[in-house]
């Protein structure tokens, strides 16, 4: 009878329920010994129901490493990213303040053939004339007596160079008459 009896409470006695995933998700060594022993025997452990619950808490952790590994690539591109945009940024800017010094440049050599100074950067220009990096001319303020330094200019002596520009050949008139008679003399040669 005693024998029945353990025989019957033996068979009657529970078995100890199978772990569940949030269980192998909290205790990694118990899943890697769950995961062990379901390997070993494929075919009987495929149903079991703590094997499928290790299977399922090893995708949710593989899940969860690819997302942290996802998450770690994008913030790498973004950085790169950003680096890159911030590299051409500075190139482009590069690009625009040599073009620009090349635009002064060339302003500040057109202006000295004039004996001119470009502005300056603050915006005041230099007033001192003996600065200007060319000859000036002086123009007299009427107080002195015009007195020609050089002999008249001989108008035979110069050429004509084959132009339609008239040479002149003798003094011009200087009173009124003499001024209409050269001019009707000049019209009828025109008319001719």
């Amino acid at each position: 009878m005693l024998l029945c009896g353990l025989a019957l409470g033996a068979g009657c006695a529970e078995e100890p329920r199978p772990r569940s995933v949030t269980e192998f998700l909290d205790d990694p060594i118990v899943l890697e010994a769950a995961m062990v022993r379901c390997a070993q025997n494929r075919t009987e452990s495929r149903y079991d129901a703590e094997c499928v619950n290790a299977r399922q808490a090893v995708a949710m952790i593989e899940a969860k490493e690819e997302r942290a590994r996802r998450e770690a690539f994008d913030a790498q591109s973004n950085r790169k990213r950003e680096a890159l945009r911030r590299t051409q940024q500075a190139a482009a800017e590069a690009r625009r303040r040599a073009a620009e010094a090349e635009r002064k440049r060339k302003e500040a050599e057109y202006l000295a053939q004039f004996g001119e100074l470009p502005p300056a950067e603050d915006g005041v220009t230099a007033v001192d004339p003996a600065a200007a990096n060319a000859p000036a001319m002086v123009i007299p303020d009427g107080s002195e007596e015009l007195t020609p330094s050089s002999p008249p200019i001989d108008d035979t002596s110069l050429a004509s160079d084959g132009g339609n520009a008239p040479a002149m050949e003798t003094q011009p008139p200087s009173d009124l008459g003499e001024i209409r008679d050269e001019l009707r003399k000049r019209n009828e040669e025109s008319a001719n």
